[in-house]
């Protein structure tokens, strides 16, 4: 009969429990965000828990700093868990715990071979064509043939005959002929857990019913497999995730977007369009391509979740986040704008600038598809005269397009009410007169006001900037 994993493994109670484990050895990566959305996402869909554990027990490369790096990211995204997160390593004791019981019970033994015989076994296997793992050399022998003075390591047995089934809810049935899986290290000579055992004790531990994770991880589930039934304990339901490529099918790197959560942040993405766009990778509902979070947790579902790795593009998640962009709240936008032109650009601004940003937004955000663009657009706000004209701009504001500006301005001060309809009322009237097309008005205008040839609509640009600034703007670039 087959060891096998189940197609589903309900906690005590009935209820989903999911969990997250990354490492913390670096950034909140954009792989490890969509598996924490996608566990996220299952167990909210379920009215079940979702856990987070942050599996340190690599001591030389988990930093404080990684830690931080992935709450922050976590909670960006607004991917909250339920209950107080895991540290691995302050668990290594009940790890070794385990270790050792299986050893008692006769499913585990102590192995003494040198790293020199380990090497051999592996350059003979290779070189006979046979699988390179350890050869089960100390599975049955004699312990008093034990070296004196070498530390053993702990090695789990594993079936020798028959076959391995994962039950997948993504992958479907994956079959492992166990011959090729060998008797793993459960304790290291210095007694330390290994990866392979410390996550098994901490899901049995934690009650963890369904394992989301990227199907790198599928030969370890063969492997974990073996190793929950040989303690009794429940097999958790499994679904192995296909990674993310970059757009020309290659493995994600930094250029294609293998880069922090807080990274994405700082280059103006919202949360929420992150969601929406981490969702759509490798899962789908129907056509849909744009959804709340709500409706992604009402419709979410492991079946529903591709076999073939996912393709990350920025072009699609910049048009994505430019359609949350003009559904979001103004005041909102001006405070995300402040905070990127402030502690992402380094920029001087001051807090009076918060109500020109909500003031303007209506027209900045029409064309915006990040932050980034947002503050760029409203770089005219903070802007101090005499304004600083990019090649476009001044090459616009020649001999013609300054006397259009000269003949304006009479019309413009003599305004009693500086207000929007006041000012489109009063520079299509001197257009009309002056028998100018619109834009032959608006685009000396907009480069006088903002030293770009791009902005909002350059009668929001008026209204926003004020009469005494826009007037001041006009007379430095006026014939």
């Amino acid at each position: 009969m087959p060891a096998s994993s189940p197609a589903a493994s309900p906690s005590a109670d009935g209820a989903v429990r999911t969990r997250f484990a990354p490492s913390p050895t670096g950034f909140l990566h954009i792989g490890g965000a969509r598996t924490a959305l996608f566990s996220w996402l299952f167990a909210r869909h379920h009215g079940g828990q979702f856990l987070l554990r942050i599996e340190d027990t690599d001591r030389t490369r988990s930093t404080e700093e990684a830690v931080e790096a992935i709450f922050e990211g976590m909670r960006w995204l607004g991917l909250d868990w339920d209950e107080e997160p895991v540290f691995q390593y302050a668990r290594r004791e009940r790890h070794a715990e385990v270790a050792n019981q299986l050893l008692a019970e006769g499913k585990a033994y102590k192995c003494y071979a040198s790293q020199e015989e380990l090497a051999e076994m592996r350059e003979r296997a290779k070189a006979e064509g046979k699988p390179q793992g350890y050869d089960g050399r100390w599975r049955d022998r004699d312990p008093a043939d034990a070296p004196e003075g070498v530390a053993p390591v702990i090695r789990l047995k594993m079936p020798r005959d028959g076959e391995t089934v994962i039950r997948d809810h993504v992958q479907g049935d994956v079959t492992m002929p166990n011959n090729v899986l060998d008797d793993y290290i459960l304790l290291r000579s210095d007694g330390s857990p290994t990866y392979m055992l410390s996550v098994v004790v901490d899901d049995h531990d934690m009650g963890i019913t369904h394992v989301i994770r990227g199907d790198d991880h599928l030969t370890n589930a063969a492997r974990q497999i073996n190793l929950l039934q040989a303690m009794g304990w429940d097999v958790p339901a499994y679904a192995h995730v296909p990674m993310i490529h970059g757009p020309d099918g290659a493995k994600l790197s930094k250029r294609h977007g293998a880069m922090g959560a807080e990274q994405y942040r700082d280059m103006g993405y919202l949360p929420e369009a992150m969601r929406n766009y981490l969702a759509r990778l490798g899962w789908s509902h129907g056509d849909d391509e744009v959804f709340s979070t709500e409706q992604a947790i009402e419709w979410f579902g492991l079946e529903q979740i591709g076999k073939s790795p996912a393709r990350f593009d920025f072009a699609k998640l910049a048009n994505l986040n430019g359609i949350y962009i003009r559904e979001a709240d103004d005041t909102r936008l001006a405070d995300e704008t402040l905070r990127m032109m402030r502690d992402v650009k380094g920029w001087q601004v001051d807090d009076g600038v918060r109500a020109a940003l909500i003031e303007a937004m209506p027209g900045l955000k029409e064309r915006a598809k990040t932050i980034d663009d947002l503050a760029e657009g409203a770089k005219f706000l903070i802007a101090t005269r005499p304004l600083d004209m990019n090649e476009k701009a001044e090459k616009l504001l020649d001999a013609d397009a300054r006397g259009v500006l000269a003949g304006l301005l009479p019309a413009l001060e003599g305004m009693g009410d500086w207000s929007l309809d006041g000012i489109e009322g009063a520079v299509r009237a001197f257009a009309e007169e002056k028998d100018l097309k619109l834009g032959k008005v608006a685009q000396p205008l907009r480069a006088a006001l903002t030293g770009t040839t791009t902005s909002p609509g350059i009668f929001d640009v008026l209204a926003v900037l004020g009469r005494d600034e826009s007037l001041a703007r006009i007379k430095d670039q006026a014939a």
